[in-house]
């Protein structure tokens, strides 16, 4: 291949195409939007927006990760699949795992969650099912991307730990657990570098460290520097740019500023990406097979109706059944133009919609009465007071109203984040009328993005259908009218205010920087560590039968490694199913930890009555947290506790474990003393240390108590030469961190270990054990005190005859085995600190020196 040839496979021919050679047998790969469902493009005329092909809608990821089961979510991938292969589609641009740190962000409908594990383990499964239809799938934006406001420049600043805990983790579980075709990088930077030039985690992290093969393209128009891209790993630029990054490429390389080795790294991965996607295409059925859309269709409602969260049902409202209801009112333009899905790349022109008014007058007509009424218009500020008067009139004489609300598809898009958590105005207002004439009131809300709810307390029921597809109007049906008992459970955290959540204070940032000052504590995980109430937990969910969780066994298999089992049973009077969730937490860890994480949960479907027992595995990731001076996952010792139930706050089952720490700590010179002690050798160095120091001064430095043995255990190791006076040398302080850090644990430690000679310490350096005696030496030599005097402790002015008997001179004996001398004593309080404490008028400074000058003719034994 030319050089130009080379340059050219690594940008798009186009806005979904990758550059062919067919001649050389380079295939072209064809991709497309589709995280929940096909968005392939109709050949643009002139400058006209481009239409799509119709296609089937499925959930949004904000709505079918509430399904917590990872088997559905596959099942729908490969479903998306079947119609990119008749559509002649290689590659689907999705899923999205980003992270929802902030409930504004305006294309949080696209992402599964606020919790890595979740969003990881679904990633998976979509990865995994589009796989089995013999298609690819791309894992993005990696990574960051949790805000739309500037989001092609804007710098997330995020540490180490935060990133890999929250933010890099979901995608580290997918790209380990499905090994998809490709990963698409974020637009915006990560501490000071855009991701699509991004080589600390493209290549370092995402690469190396974890493993991926496949390629690393850009967003669309993600491209700030392709000669840094090249350098980074980003294999693609999409879509082409008219062959200015291939010119760019190739001069570069020409001129010697880039290495032909990193352009051929991608050209080689381009190349293989190409030569899987033909190989895939040659296990399509010829022609590519035909798509049966009614079983799309329902297979979408499927999903949605286990997806759907029933967050209060107060007196058992729901289900509408006509042995309790002979009069309903459908309320809410949503009901009969209801918004199924996001706007922005993702947006489907769906092949079909069913409307939860059409659905419910076909279940309900025959044996309910049903009337209904607009409620609102599509404006925010327009207040509709016929509509409104229309509504609160039917209302008030009907036994059971269905209102539908949620959020205008202009609310929230890619491009935009949200102001706030508030339905608008005029759908306020509604609900408050609504509830005012009749308290029998059944919310259901469709949004995108997590609302407040606030106005929910008036309703006796309350449905968090998110943005539901295409089959949303028959899967709500079967829902309210109780033939589906619903499922879901939260995937995000749902507070009472904006000003609760964790990043309130830095989203969506300043300027062209945000700063994700929450650090690891991300939804439910900020709000157990602050303690703040929400409206609804995480993993929340009702359902129409109840179920009780008993008997937490937990088995120690070694290592770290647990083996978990608990009995839930049905305890209601219908089928159901409920999301068993474990989680590990410690209550006193010695760094900074969540109280909770989830680490791994099971969906079980139960018929009333029915008792199973479940099992689990938990091995040591469960219980790491990531260490940064280590740079791995490292676990903690001491006691962990694990809790079972049903979410982040309704857990009935909890156990305490003893969990071993997992990793020697790297001792360095900005170590503290107490962190040597923290190490295995640590006791053992110190005993010995101690031991040699007590022979030889008359004091034990693990005797320290109070201010002065916090001081000790919080000196940095290096700050022992000077603290000392140059006694001990910066090399044996290197000795020490050597002798530490050698990895066996069964070299015993002596202090000869510590001797630095002349030759090792270069002729200028003594260790300890060669100063210590070097310190003897001036103490012979008459440099350190020899004889008593005022400097001394009153314990040992007292203890000895002579020094007694000067004090004896001035003071009656009464007052020498008086209590408060004791005292003083036992404080180690010299005799000049007890005379700056007694008046002046009773112990005057020049009696001190007269006393002082008689206790310098009394020697001190070496």
């Amino acid at each position: 291949m030319t050089l130009k040839q080379q340059a050219s496979l690594c940008s798009g021919k186009n806005d979904w195409e990758t550059e062919a050679y067919e001649d050389l047998g380079i295939p072209a790969v064809v991709m497309s939007d589709g995280p929940n469902g096909m968005r392939v493009e109709k050949p643009r005329e002139g400058f006209n927006a481009a239409d799509s092909y119709p296609s089937t809608c499925f959930p949004t990821a904000g709505l079918s990760a509430c399904s917590w089961n990872p088997a559905l979510i596959s099942e729908m991938a490969s479903a998306i699949a079947k119609e990119a292969k008749k559509l002649g589609v290689d590659l689907i641009l999705g899923p999205g795992l980003n992270i929802k740190r902030s409930p504004l962000c305006g294309r949080n409908f696209e992402y599964y969650s606020e919790d890595p594990l979740l969003s990881g383990q679904l990633a998976s499964a979509f990865v995994t099912g589009a796989a089995a239809e013999s298609v690819g799938c791309t894992l993005k934006h990696f990574v960051a991307n949790n805000q739309e406001t500037r989001r092609m420049t804007v710098d997330a600043h995020i540490d180490e730990r935060t990133l890999r805990e929250i933010y890099l983790k979901g995608f580290e579980i997918a790209v380990k657990n499905s090994h998809p075709m490709a990963v698409m990088s974020a637009y915006n930077a990560v501490n000071g570098a855009f991701m699509s030039q991004n080589k600390a985690l493209v290549t370092d992290v995402l690469r190396k460290e974890w493993g991926f093969d496949g390629i690393v393209m850009t967003d669309w128009n993600g491209v700030y520097n392709r000669i840094k891209g090249v350098k980074a790993g980003v294999d693609l630029e999409m879509p082409g740019s008219g062959g200015v990054g291939d010119q760019q490429v190739a001069c570069a390389i020409q001129n010697g500023t880039l290495r032909k080795s990193s352009l051929n790294a991608l050209v080689e991965r381009n190349i293989d990406f190409a030569l899987t996607a033909a190989k895939h295409r040659e296990q399509w059925e010829e022609p590519s097979g035909e798509v049966d859309y009614e079983a799309q269709h329902a297979l979408a409602r499927r999903i949605a109706e286990e997806s759907i969260v029933l967050l209060k049902n107060e007196e058992n409202l729901l289900p509408i059944t006509k042995e309790k209801f002979q009069k309903v009112a459908i309320i809410g333009k949503m009901a009969f133009d209801p918004r199924i899905q996001g706007a922005g790349s993702s947006k489907i022109n769906e092949i079909s919609i069913d409307t939860p008014y059409e659905a419910l007058t076909k279940a309900l007509e025959s044996v309910i009465e049903i009337v209904s009424s607009q409620g609102y218009s599509d404006s925010d500020a327009e207040r509709n007071e016929c509509l409104m008067a229309e509504a609160q009139a039917l209302a008030a004489h009907t036994d059971v109203v269905l209102l539908f609300v949620g959020l205008p598809a202009q609310w929230e898009s890619e491009g935009y984040d949200r102001r706030d958590m508030a339905l608008p105005k005029n759908q306020q207002d509604l609900i408050t009328a609504i509830s005012q004439v009749n308290p029998h009131t059944v919310l259901i809300y469709m949004n995108g993005g997590a609302l407040d709810l606030a106005e929910g307390d008036a309703a006796q029921a309350i449905i968090e259908a998110w943005l539901g597809g295409e089959s949303i109007g028959s899967a709500l049906s079967g829902i309210l009218t109780g033939k589906v008992n619903p499922s879901g459970h939260l995937a995000e955290s749902i507070p009472f205010r904006l000003q609760d959540t964790g990043c309130y204070d830095s989203f969506p940032g300043d300027e062209n920087t945000a700063v994700y000052g929450e650090g690891i504590f991300v939804g439910y995980r900020h709000y157990d560590h602050v303690d703040c109430p929400v409206r609804y937990p995480f993993g929340f969910g009702l359902s129409y039968t109840t179920f009780e969780y008993t008997d937490l066994d937990i088995q120690h298999l070694g290592d770290n490694t647990f083996r978990i089992s608990c009995q839930v049973k049905n305890t209601g009077a219908v089928k159901g199913k409920t999301v068993v969730q474990v989680y590990t937490g410690q209550r006193t860890p010695k760094i900074m930890r969540p109280i909770r994480e989830l680490r791994t949960f099971k969906k079980v479907a139960l018929n009333p009555g029915e008792q199973v027992t479940l099992e689990f595995e938990l091995g040591e990731d469960a219980f790491t947290y990531y260490n940064t001076q280590e740079k791995k996952w490292c676990t903690e010792g001491g006691v962990h506790t694990i809790e079972v139930g049903e979410s982040s706050r309704g857990l009935p089952l909890a156990s305490d474990v003893e969990i071993t720490r997992n990793y020697i700590p790297t001792i360095t010179k900005y170590s503290y003393l107490g962190d040597i002690l923290d190490h295995p050798k640590g006791p053992q160095v110190f005993e010995v240390i101690t031991r040699e120091l007590e022979q030889l001064t008359g004091e034990n430095v693990m005797d320290l108590q109070g201010f002065a043995k916090t001081m000790f255990y919080s000196t940095p190791i290096c700050k022992l030469t000077t603290a000392s006076h140059g006694l001990i040398a910066p090399r044996t302080i290197a000795l020490l961190i050597e002798y530490l850090n050698n990895g066996d644990l069964t070299d015993t430690f002596t202090m000869e270990r510590l001797k630095v000679g002349d030759e090792a310490a270069g002729g200028t350096s003594k260790g300890l054990i060669a100063g210590i005696f070097d310190w003897v030496g001036k103490i012979i030599k008459g440099n350190v005190a020899t004889v008593y005097s005022v400097e001394d402790k009153m314990s040992v002015l007292l203890n000895n005859p002579d020094t007694r008997a000067v004090l004896a001179r001035y003071c009656p004996e009464d007052i020498l085995d008086g209590e408060q001398l004791r005292v003083a004593a036992r404080m180690g309080l010299t005799l000049r600190r007890i005379q700056k404490l007694v008046p002046q008028d009773i112990f005057p400074e020049r009696l001190l020196e007269e006393i002082n000058a008689n206790l310098k003719e009394i020697k001190k034994e070496i």
